[in-house]
């Protein structure tokens, strides 16, 4: 039986309230920097932790791109979100349809040196990206792919830890299903389409959760990849954005792009946290 201690249950409520106000503090500040001009935020110190009355055309602005008042061009954040979106979505379902292929694979076909094989993609984890990004520059640039969403997401998409963990869940599935499967006559795609699929859909939200935010979040590749301004992710532009001195930047409208940015990351993770976690759970038995 837990005992109640309300002081315990006090530090540790007080504990997750300084965690949200540490972690929310700044998303609140960005957003109250976003509905003010650029001059109230550079000559009012310390800016004002009330929201001011320019919110709709610092957004439609920050959406849209156009001219600032003081002559700035500011690029529209709606391409590049889109742009960010595409890649971030093609990468997490590239990476769980290659890793659950290359998983079930290693898992349920018998060929030589599949434990070799195997160690050789689990391997690849020790490479940081820096060290291969240069060689895979070279080979995308030959392949005339700088500025398309192939080379923003194909070198992305393998993934060593997403091939690991469907591999451990697999071996977790009892052998009498793939016995019964054969009996019935099913192939190895049916046995992976109509038994392996639906057994795996709670492990595979919760990495569709953790690469969407990776797809999203990526800037050096992108930086590498990109030279034309359509192709710039959102991250990418909003860095694009600072011009150089505090009174030379429009911090309102680089805070409303910082904005709409964290908005789908964090749709994903809302609208999916009940299949995030037990995803997680379900990969932990």
């Amino acid at each position: 039986m837990i005992e109640n201690r309300p002081g315990t249950t006090f530090i540790a409520h007080a504990v997750l309230l300084l965690g949200v106000l540490a972690v929310g503090f700044p998303v609140y500040l960005a957003f109250i920097a976003s509905t003010q001009t650029s001059a109230e935020i550079v000559q009012n110190v310390p800016m004002s932790m009330l929201p001011g009355q320019h919110m709709i055309d610092t957004y439609r602005l920050a959406l849209f791109g156009g001219e600032t008042s003081y002559g700035s061009r500011i690029p529209p954040a709606g391409r590049m979100l889109w742009v960010s979106f595409v890649t971030a979505m093609v990468i997490a379902v590239g990476k769980i349809a290659i890793s659950m292929l290359s998983a079930f694979a290693v898992v349920y076909f018998r060929f030589p040196f599949r434990g070799l094989v195997f160690w050789m993609i689990f391997i690849t984890l020790m490479l940081p990206v820096e060290v291969r990004i240069l060689p895979t520059y070279k080979v995308v640039a030959d392949l005339n792919l700088l500025n398309t969403y192939t080379g923003l997401t194909l070198p992305l998409i393998a993934s060593a830890t997403a091939t690991f963990l469907f591999r451990q869940f697999f071996l977790t599935v009892p052998d009498e299903l793939a016995e019964a499967a054969r009996i019935d006559g099913a192939g190895p795609l049916r046995f992976f389409k109509d038994v392996l699929l639906p057994l795996s859909k709670t492990s595979m939200a919760a990495l569709f959760v953790i690469q969407f935010i990776y797809g999203w979040n990526q800037y050096l590749w992108p930086l590498l990849m990109t030279t034309s301004e359509d192709m710039y992710p959102v991250v990418m532009g909003i860095k694009r954005m600072f011009a150089g001195g505090d009174a030379a930047n429009e911090w309102n409208v680089i805070m409303a792009t910082a904005i709409l940015a964290m908005i789908p990351p964090a749709l994903v993770v809302v609208l999916m946290q009940k299949w995030f976690v037990k995803g997680l759970v379900d990969t932990e038995k």
